[in-house]
């Protein structure tokens, strides 16, 4: 059930050259799910959603991953007024496309530029419950330099033998070892039973719109993947 709550926010670190952790300190202890979002109140008809970027365990802060280029200003005014005033008005939690730890199958976690933040939310949850089953997590993005926790995704793939990482970009640097292209046909060409898998993606409308055509194309069926974009597309 979500509730409106009046909370602190602050900018606790740039995390990419167009985005901002931003932390909010709810007034009250508040479970959420992985994958869930939250709905930033700006008027009593404009809400807008973002994705909540924290373990599920965190009750009393959540963290947020705003991409605000100068261009978006959906986010960027979002971001004004956590800079300007140190608070925000949400309505939380919010999403249906959680992770269901009922399913069977490996997991597959796509997520493409500030998508990572749902992704990241469910492989913490997954991770702190502990690996039965391969995880894989493609994060897509223009260039390396948006792949903005990409070592800490590095060193975790060292940690637990049953994760897997793949990082994919359009842009590659030189000795770029990675995956290029779209962050799909990577995840494709890499996974022959992708029908039996548990797939959550999140990301521009347009990216998971490709993405559900093309997987449908191969025969994974529609219950298999999960994302909240997928209810507007």
């Amino acid at each position: 059930m979500s509730q409106v709550m009046h909370c602190k926010a602050h900018v606790s670190r740039q995390l990419a050259e167009h985005v901002w952790e931003v932390s909010v300190t709810l007034p009250e202890a508040t479970k959420f799910e992985a994958g869930q979002y939250l709905m930033v109140v700006m008027g009593e008809r404009d809400k807008r959603p973002f994705s909540i970027a924290s373990a599920p365990t965190a009750h009393k802060e959540w963290l947020l991953h705003i991409g605000a280029p100068p261009d978006n200003s959906y986010a960027t005014e979002v971001l004004d007024v956590v800079k300007d005033k140190g608070e925000l008005t949400i309505e939380a939690p919010a999403g249906e496309a959680v992770f269901k730890s009922d399913r069977t199958g490996d997991t597959v976690l796509i997520a493409g530029g500030t998508g990572f933040s749902y992704t990241y939310s469910i492989l913490q949850k997954l991770l702190t419950d502990g690996l039965d089953k391969p995880v894989y997590f493609y994060w897509g993005a223009k260039s390396a330099d948006d792949l903005y926790l990409h070592e800490e995704l590095q060193a975790l793939a060292t940690q637990h033998p049953l994760f897997t990482y793949h990082p994919v970009v359009e842009e590659a640097p030189q000795g770029w070892a990675y995956g290029v292209g779209l962050v799909h046909h990577e995840v494709m060409a890499q996974q022959p039973n992708l029908s039996e898998c548990q797939i959550y993606m999140a990301g521009r409308f347009e990216m998971v719109r490709v993405i559900r055509d093309d997987f449908t194309a191969r025969d994974v069926p529609m219950e298999n993947m999960h994302g909240d974009a997928l209810a507007f597309i």
